[in-house]
């Protein structure tokens, strides 16, 4: 989607509207998250930290596995069990979500920090209209009358662009498209006014047209609401398109972290590299270049540096010591033993 075939990182440039503060949002530090199996535990975030300013939006990305959506769960503590915080603290206006109780973190859903996701048709009661999803949200958690709650719906659903917004209050998920679907969830997300929204995958599944117009309206939150964002999603173009910055991560790991025009100018970590290689190009003839093997076993993770079975610039030190990550340059930082012979 989203022009994949012109040069990103040199088109592309952070939002002007956002001006990076020194205090952080949201602060996640040395996070371990694990799956506790009959085969083994399974450490699916073992030792995740990065920091999310007010206002910005950071990209997630990484293939299937690296653990971004559980990076997302892990914040908003709605791991599936038996999944747990094995670790870690994540900071929020000075509380670690990781200590608080399940009646603490009830009442930071939706009110500070909301989610949407991969599949909104999925998320969305099927047996509730799109007005009763609303309106039952507003008057609990915001404590409306019927018809605050109802004219508020209203705002709602056209802040996101659905037309004949008083028309779909009557409507069930069922009976939209996933565009509109997943405004309705977006809607949802906004209806408290959070500080920060996770979005999973928000254009997966979604036609070409329709990804391009959920990417500005997430665009759209950033510049009229000052919401700050974490975008978790395999997509590169699109996180180009939206996020201030990238972390790029691999097993479990934020290999790289950098800005956009950073990350897509002058990547530094080979596993970056690689992904921005594998990218489809328009006009692009033949099998795709793609990273060789496959992403580690969270079962048996190799020894040092994870990536160094698919790394072509492995040597013994990778295969022994796993490297830290550490700044590169302002704002980049780059977890790898030969980062400099990635020119």
């Amino acid at each position: 989607m989203l022009e994949i075939d012109r040069p990103l990182g040199a088109a592309t440039q952070p939002d002007s509207s956002f001006v990076p503060t020194v205090e952080p949002l949201l602060s996640v530090q040395g996070l371990r998250t694990h799956f506790p199996t009959r085969r083994g535990l399974v450490k699916v975030l073992d030792g995740l930290s990065f920091d999310v300013l007010p206002g910005q939006i950071m990209g997630l990305v990484g293939e299937t596995g690296s653990g971004k959506s559980v990076t997302g769960a892990s914040i908003l503590r709605i791991l599936k069990k038996p999944g747990r915080i094995a670790g870690g603290a994540i900071w929020l206006h000075g509380r670690n979500l990781a200590a608080l109780s399940e009646k603490q973190m009830r009442e930071i859903r939706g009110t500070e920090i909301a989610m949407i996701f991969q599949n909104p048709r999925a998320a969305l009661n099927p047996l509730l209209t799109i007005g009763q999803l609303l309106t039952q949200t507003l008057r609990y958690r915001r404590g409306m009358t019927a018809q605050q709650a109802r004219d508020e719906a209203i705002r709602l659903l056209g802040s996101v662009h659905i037309p004949d917004p008083e028309q779909r209050l009557s409507v069930y998920p069922h009976q939209l498209s996933g565009g509109m679907c997943q405004r309705v969830m977006i809607a949802l997300a906004l209806s408290c006014n959070p500080q920060l929204l996770i979005a999973d995958e928000p254009t997966t599944g979604l036609d070409v047209t329709t990804q391009y117009q959920i990417v500005q309206l997430l665009k759209e939150l950033r510049t009229q609401r000052g919401t700050a964002q974490i975008v978790i999603t395999h997509d590169l173009a699109m996180a180009a398109e939206l996020c201030d910055v990238i972390a790029v991560m691999y097993a479990g790991e934020i290999v790289e972290l950098a800005t956009v025009a950073e990350i897509f100018g002058q990547p530094r970590h080979p596993y970056t590299q690689g992904l921005l290689r594998s990218r489809p190009k328009l006009g692009q003839s033949g099998a795709l270049p793609v990273i060789p093997g496959n992403v580690p076993n969270p079962l048996k993770p190799p020894t040092g540096c994870r990536f160094h079975p698919r790394c072509p610039l492995a040597t013994e030190i990778c295969r022994e010591q796993m490297p830290p990550r550490q700044p590169i340059g302002a704002g980049h930082e780059v977890a790898c033993h030969h980062w400099e012979q990635t020119l």
